[in-house]
């Protein structure tokens, strides 16, 4: 019960509805909330047969540690073939340990996944010189994300560079044109704004157009924690990456990252840097391969590698994996899977957020307290006893107050043990 409503519940709702069905929607996001209206990832419908089988959101994490998993493969075969097995092996440990891949691991499940095999093999291809299989791996890019169809234009753009220019001109124009439809046409169509919503990300300050200059120059950079984050990705390369052309890749994912006004997206934290492991390998593994014919600094590089890689390990998620109490059980999460057992499939809950994720599979779940939440739900369960750095959207005193609201409209206790309240609608 350390998942979260967001963005593991989101998910787990969105392939419901696919085994349902149904176009995807999100209760969590609010009543009936089109998904597809907030980001393009048609490739989450491939879940839905699995889920059917399986309806619980360990499909949804299982999925995703697979093909991060997948994507080791193809570029520690290619470091295998041009630098050998020993240089291979260190590459594709310091690669699966990247920082990048722990903090997404670590929080829960984002579509993103579905990128980063399909970005290993499509620039492996692209360095072997294999441009068709290059374009063919990046084209099912476009429907993971919307924002990665930039990806693939870069892709096509180096491929034409590189004197295919037919194939990696269509490529280019094939990548911009779908990210351009599905921001500006399709999903502007299926969102109740009428607009691409992250677009509100980009959005000016009062000073205008002083303000775009400023975001789109010394903003890029600014505050620190972008220049941090920069740092970290080329890190486990020890910079040697900034020598393969294959680096431009990320260049769109960092644009929009660091003139977003969102905070969370500047640093390392989440899903957001997932993408951009599998291009700092790959352009790694290519400068490396060039090296290997001008001096005999490879094995330098890759134990630097390996160095950084194990240093940075502490400071993210897979550390948590050596420390004893990641592997205890919580006695209050048997009590909480007793009292949700109370709640009927198919009704409408409100719960708090690392809840969520138990009742998605069954319920009609939203966020206990949130503003956009299926308001009168029959049901509601909530967490007293979370820590104050893990609660939201409510703090203690909130929480206390939207509680006391619910008791004085019709609602009423049905259990209050350790610390979790059940209540229930009362009858009209």
């Amino acid at each position: 019960m350390l998942s979260n409503s967001y963005d593991l519940g989101i998910f787990e709702q969105t392939i419901r509805s696919y085994a349902e069905g149904r176009l995807p929607v999100a209760e969590l996001r609010g009543p009936d909330f089109p998904v597809l209206g907030e980001h393009f990832s048609p490739v989450l419908a491939v879940l839905a047969p699995i889920y059917m089988v399986w309806p619980s959101p360990d499909v949804l994490l299982i999925v995703q540690a697979s093909l991060i998993a997948v994507s080791v493969i193809p570029l520690t075969r290619w470091a295998y073939r041009v630098l050998g097995s020993a240089a291979a092996a260190v590459v594709g440990v310091s690669y699966g340990l990247s920082w990048g891949i722990a903090s997404a691991v670590g929080f829960d499940f984002h579509e993103v996944a579905f990128a980063v095999p399909l970005l290993a093999c499509a620039l492996t291809a692209l360095a072997n010189d294999r441009p068709r299989g290059a374009v063919l791996w990046a084209l099912p890019l476009v429907l993971v994300k919307e924002d990665l169809g930039l990806a693939v234009a870069v892709i096509g753009v180096i491929v034409a560079c590189r004197g295919q220019r037919r194939i990696g001109v269509s490529a280019a124009a094939f990548g911009l044109v779908a990210t351009l439809t599905q921001m500006l046409v399709f999903m502007p169509a299926v969102a109740s704004t009428g607009s691409y919503y992250h677009f509100s990300w980009m959005d000016g300050s009062e000073d205008g157009a002083g303000d775009v200059v400023y975001r789109y120059t010394l903003g890029l950079i600014t505050p620190q924690t972008k220049v941090s984050t920069l740092i970290l990705v080329l890190a486990p390369t020890l910079f040697l990456a900034l020598r393969s052309p294959l680096l431009w890749v990320m260049l769109p994912t960092l644009l929009w990252r660091f003139v977003s006004n969102l905070v969370t997206h500047w640093g390392t934290f989440g899903h957001y840097s997932l993408v951009l492991m599998p291009i700092a390998f790959a352009a790694f593994i290519d400068a490396l391969s060039r090296r290997r014919w001008i001096d005999g600094s490879v094995r330098r590089y890759v134990m630097g590698s390996a160095a950084a890689s194990l240093l940075l390990v502490p400071h993210f998620p897979f550390w948590q994996m050596v420390q004893t109490e990641t592997w205890r059980d919580d006695p209050r999460v048997a009590v909480a899977r007793s009292l949700m057992k109370r709640i009927p499939d198919d009704a409408a809950v409100q719960a708090s957020s690392q809840l969520v994720p138990q009742l998605t599979a069954r319920t009609k779940v939203s966020l206990f307290g949130y503003h956009v939440s299926r308001p009168d739900p029959e049901w509601i369960m909530v967490d007293t006893w979370v820590p104050h750095h893990r609660r939201w959207p409510l703090d203690a005193v909130r929480e206390k107050a939207a509680l006391d609201y619910a008791w004085a409209h019709g609602y009423e206790t049905m259990i209050d043990r350790e610390g979790f309240v059940l209540l229930r609608r009362s009858p009209a």
